[in-house]
């Protein structure tokens, strides 16, 4: 009977489709132009049968430039819009929105007057197809607070290394699942019909177990407690496949409705996207129009490169140092993809990560440029500064930099690890900074390179450096002699601690360094580099405070850092990616001392404040749990993005999202939403200013498409990573 009404609505809204694209010109055809438009815009009015439809998006589509380039922008209170500064080109323009099923696709050139005919959903769950990933997530039943800790395959299911649910749900959010790709999205909601035929269970272990990455994802369910993990996600998609729908997104609302989006296609749809960059952080006007590119991670040896100014794409082939480089992925095949089937799709060495412009227009990648084992001058016995003070046996990726003049890679051997790149402030301004996921463990440092100093002598060696993280716990305001990450605190030596960095940054106000401690509850890590760096340098960390410590019985707060960035007042930001807050830490409100044996991460909660992202929690989940994933933290300290200056932006990667807090907004998010194609699963982004002279047409912030299964986006297989430009205009008709 489901399966009649089904097909009975989809006849029914498809004949309504076809009556509406004529109904859509006709009403185009006579009605007074009510929108003030440019030669190169197109504008008009949004209505239903309900009458205007506010806050819903209009876009605007065409393959005829060189690459695929979309724009999308949002409707008044009176259903207005004005799709500006459109390329010479036909476009599909159509409507979509909350409420909504996509109206039929109208053709038009710039210049037009074009109002459009929305179409309401004819059910809850027609409706629901267009949400963001996380509100069907959100359906997801967690096992219960009170399972916790785990015991085990013989006891609740649950694996014994998970004490609390908190820790559970960072697991299967950022921390695990969807540090990949969304959960939630139709490809992952939905069990596909090749599997139709298993029990659920059964179903959800063979996809888990597929492509080149099949053991590692089936392994991470295992780690959770395969048999009780595999039930779960069997259930969420039995619920949905028998019609339960999640709560409706609100529609943008506010600022919201002033945001202009712009979409190119810029790289293969066999790999994916880590970060993308625009500009140079400590001044954003760097590389003014210019080229925008992202690193594909495992998927490929390419940086993929997008013109926006002339809507057109291209690729630069990244060589490695050593021809024994190995793969970034396994070169086999667990069983065959649904989609790729017995195809090796990622065949990458390079292992590219994150990328950064310098003040002389090169651009700097972190990337893999030859095999696991460090050459000797990194080890004991080197006479390289901080090899002496700390030797380093291995590190699996390490630094290429890139001259558009010369049009010629250097690779440059790094003996730490590298992950995410930043530039610093001031006497750093041409100084690096690295975070580092170290491979083997051990190897927990804060790395630097000064490029000023390799453009001078080229030599590597003498252009890096690094320091271990070390406490002050013995109080005397200097370093000495420490004992190890598994000893006691001592208190006549110092302590090492393993808090190897996942985001860094440079402070604009003291120069100290700051980087995110990504564990559970995990916290934010502070380095004064002291005036030798190697042998001064000193730590002190800040562990994100779980409990409240003035209500211990409230539950738990906030989680798992990720991402983290700084404002220009020197106060940090950072992702909780386990709880799904935006927390920040402002060292000047702590009370007690910042040093000595008690000052070893739980010693400053007045420090913190966190700020629930929006969207909907688990099914269950009376703690903060938000079903969101979010990744990397970025604070547009120079209003790039038209929203002023010091906003903190959590990246959304499972709400299609980017999720700004305006310091002037009252502690409310304002929510810039990729609604089309659907599954924006961004893991980098920056912000850039063109023409700091142009107005809001000047400016804007730049983000990536970063699944690492392109074939999730709407579209499926073939869908393309994609580059996006955000801006916010003064109204949401401003041309």
């Amino acid at each position: 009977m489901r399966t009649r009404a089904f097909a009975y609505a989809g006849f029914t809204v498809a004949a309504l489709a076809a009556c509406l694209v004529l109904s859509s010109e006709r009403m185009s055809a006579r009605q007074a132009p009510t929108v003030a438009i440019d030669a190169d815009d197109i504008g008009g009015v949004v209505a239903s049968s309900k009458g205007p439809e506010a806050g819903v998006w209009v876009i605007a589509e065409t393959h005829d430039l060189p690459t695929r380039f979309i724009k999308i922008v949002v409707t008044d209170d009176r259903g207005r819009y004005v799709l500006p500064d459109l390329p010479v080109a036909n476009y599909d323009i159509w409507v979509r929105g909350y409420g909504l099923v996509d109206s039929p696709k109208v053709k038009s050139g710039r210049g037009k007057q074009l109002n459009l005919t929305a179409v309401i959903a004819p059910d809850a769950r027609a409706a629901a197809q267009y949400y963001p990933a996380n509100y069907w997530y959100s359906l997801l039943k967690p096992p219960a607070k009170n399972e916790f800790p785990g015991t085990g395959p013989k006891g609740n299911g649950i694996s014994e290394a998970f004490k609390t649910q908190g820790e559970y749900l960072a697991q299967i959010k950022t921390n695990g699942c969807t540090g990949c790709h969304q959960l939630g999205n139709k490809f992952t909601r939905e069990v596909p019909s090749r599997l139709a035929g298993m029990p659920s269970t059964e179903a959800w272990a063979t996809r888990v177990n597929v492509g080149q990455v099949g053991a590692a994802m089936s392994g991470g369910i295992s780690r959770l407690g395969r048999a009780r993990t595999l039930a779960m996600f069997a259930d969420w998609s039995d619920r949905i496949a028998a019609g339960e729908v999640p709560p409706a997104p609100p529609r943008p609302a506010g600022l919201e409705r002033n945001l202009v989006l712009t979409l190119w296609d810029f790289a293969d749809p066999k790999t994916y996207l880590h970060d993308g960059v625009s500009s140079y952080k400590p001044d954003p006007t760097m590389n003014p129009n210019g080229l925008y590119i992202a690193a594909p991670e495992a998927g490929g040896d390419f940086l993929y490169v997008l013109d926006p100014v002339k809507n057109a794409a291209s690729t630069l082939k990244v060589p490695v140092r050593d021809p024994d480089t190995p793969f970034a992925s396994p070169q086999a095949i667990v069983a065959p993809s649904p989609v790729w089937g017995e195809e090796v799709t990622w065949t990458g060495k390079m292992n590219g990560h994150s990328s950064t412009w310098d003040r002389q227009g090169r651009l700097w990648t972190t990337s893999t440029i030859r095999a696991l084992n460090n050459p000797a001058w990194c080890k004991q016995g080197s006479t390289q500064p901080s090899a002496k003070a700390f030797p380093i046996d291995t590190s699996y990726r390490q630094l290429n930099v890139y001259d558009f003049k010369t049009q010629k890679f250097t690779l440059i051997d790094l003996c730490y690890a590298t992950h995410h790149i930043v530039f610093g402030e001031g006497d750093y301004k041409d100084t690096l900074f690295f975070t580092a996921i170290p491979v083997p463990a051990k190897g927990e440092v804060l790395g630097w390179f000064d490029t000023k100093k390799f453009d001078q002598t080229h030599d590597e060696k003498a252009s890096q450096g690094w320091t271990p993280f070390i406490l002050d716990t013995n109080g005397n305001g200097k370093r000495d002699a420490y004992v190890g990450p598994d000893d006691p605190v001592d208190p006549t030596k110092d302590k090492r601690i393993p808090t190897g960095f996942y985001s860094t940054v440079q402070s604009p106000v003291d120069g100290s360094v700051w980087g995110s401690y990504w564990s559970y509850p995990g916290g934010v890590v502070r380095v004064a580099l002291g005036s030798n760096p190697p042998e001064t340098a000193l730590t002190e960390y800040y562990e994100v405070p779980m409990i409240n410590p003035k209500n211990p019985a409230e539950g738990y707060q906030g989680y798992s850092p990720r991402g983290l960035d700084i404002d220009r007042n020197g106060v940090v930001w950072t992702n909780l990616a386990g709880s799904g807050h935006l927390a920040s830490f402002d060292r000047r409100k702590c009370k007690g001392p910042l040093n000595g044996p008690t000052a070893t991460g739980p010693h400053c909660p007045e420090g913190w404040t966190l700020y629930q992202a929006p969207g909907p929690h688990f099914k269950g989940v009376t703690d903060p749990g938000a079903a969101d994933a979010l990744y990397l933290a970025y604070v547009d300290q120079f209003n790039t993005g038209g929203l002023g200056p010091n906003v903190p932006i959590a990246l959304g990667s499972g709400s299609d999202s980017l999720l700004t807090l305006p310091p002037n907004n009252g502690g409310k998010f304002v929510v810039l939403r990729v609604p089309y194609p659907m599954g924006f699963h961004t893991k980098g982004m920056d912000g850039r200013i063109d023409d700091p002279k142009a107005g809001w047409k000047g400016r804007g912030l730049w983000a990536s498409h970063g699944t690492r299964a392109p074939w999730h986006i709407e579209g499926g297989k073939g869908a393309h990573p994609q580059a996006v430009h955000f801006q916010i205009r003064p109204d949401p008709l401003a041309k």
